[in-house]
């Protein structure tokens, strides 16, 4: 019976391990066709790549045994856009291993999933974001050199928008899986917190229109962060830190606004300044915030402690009395008689 037992476990583990391979795999496949409509460079390479966020996102939660579902992905999604078969193997590799390395990097320091830590978001943005993704960018990029697809004068470029474009989506898109994953309704909130909520969605669309309007309106986007981060923390910031950035990437990519009459190299600088100062104001900031709550939360509830603490004593029910003390002995003292006799055991000559 218990072997029974165990192998319907293993079977049903195997199969919960295989869904999950395979909805890993298919949200990356659409997110990944979502990112290739605003592509940039030779069809493939687009300034936001939200599979990176999605591919770091569920190696922190699910672990490393859902890898395959990212390799998978990335295969799916490349087989119909690489020149050679070998440059969709390796462009492939490259997306499966870079996320991987991003998350052993961050679970290294201790990294947790909920960004309450301000070393939290700095993990994320330096070694999630700006590290880990060299190694998919460099892949890629040598991959479609090597097969011929890539003029040596258009690597460095490429090279730029595929490290940017994966990082930016580390840095917008992961955030917020992780707030999904955690997010529950709020039980006791005010109406006029919903009201809050409400009016920071309506002015995020208002942001969207200016940012996508042929007026360079860009910094709008910076107070709504700031407002979202000091109100909400990473629940409101994330969102509209992807949304903002989404919102600069359509623009860049129809030529509107800040990003009209400019050249490929001079439009990635301003879009990617853009994208990752909104990211890092979101992320930073958002948790700043947070460990300012904890610790104004920890310091009234100390407070609270040492109060009720001050007033037992001023009424004498902490007051330790004669009885209480010998009781205390009593108790004590067979414990320090074994102890002693413990003791003359190990250090007589003849045990």
């Amino acid at each position: 019976m218990a072997v029974a037992r165990h192998q319907e476990l293993r079977l049903s583990g195997r199969a919960t391990a295989a869904l999950e391979i395979c909805a890993i795999a298919a949200l990356y496949y659409g997110s990944a066709r979502l990112g290739l409509l605003q592509q940039l460079v030779r069809g493939q390479v687009t300034p936001l790549w939200p599979p990176s966020g999605i591919a770091v996102a569920s190696l922190l939660l699910r672990g490393p045994r859902v890898w395959p579902g990212i390799a998978l992905g990335a295969f799916l999604v490349n087989i119909a856009l690489g020149p050679t078969l070998p440059a969709v193997l390796a462009i492939a590799a490259g997306n499966t291993v870079a996320p991987v390395c991003s998350c052993l990097l961050l679970r290294r320091t201790g990294f947790r999933a909920e960004l309450d830590r301000l070393r939290d978001a700095l993990a994320l943005i330096f070694l999630g974001a700006f590290t880990g993704m060299l190694v998919s960018a460099t892949t890629g990029s040598g991959a479609l050199f090597l097969a011929g697809a890539l003029a040596p004068r258009d690597f460095w470029p490429t090279w730029s928008v595929w490290w940017t474009g994966d990082a930016m989506g580390v840095l917008v898109v992961t955030p917020v899986l992780l707030v999904l994953r955690s997010a529950r309704p709020p039980k006791y909130a005010r109406p006029s917190r919903w009201a809050e909520a409400l009016l920071l969605l309506a002015a995020t669309a208002v942001v969207g229109f200016l940012v996508t309007s042929h007026v360079p309106l860009l910094f709008v986007g910076f107070p709504l962060l700031i407002w979202a981060a000091f109100r909400f923390q990473l629940a409101g910031a994330a969102p509209c830190a992807l949304a903002v950035s989404t919102f600069a990437v359509i623009a860049g990519a129809e030529r509107s606004g800040p990003f009209a009459a400019h050249d490929l190299l001079t439009k990635m600088i301003t879009l990617q300044a853009f994208n990752g100062s909104a990211a890092l104001t979101a992320l930073l900031l958002s948790a700043v915030v947070s460990e300012r709550n904890q610790a104004q939360w920890e310091i009234a509830r100390a407070c609270g402690q040492l109060a009720t603490m001050a007033a037992r004593i001023a009424t004498g029910d902490r007051l330790p009395t004669l009885s209480d003390a010998e009781g205390e002995k009593e108790a004590y003292a067979p414990h320090t008689r074994q102890t002693r006799r413990q003791t003359r055991q190990r250090s007589s000559p003849h045990h």
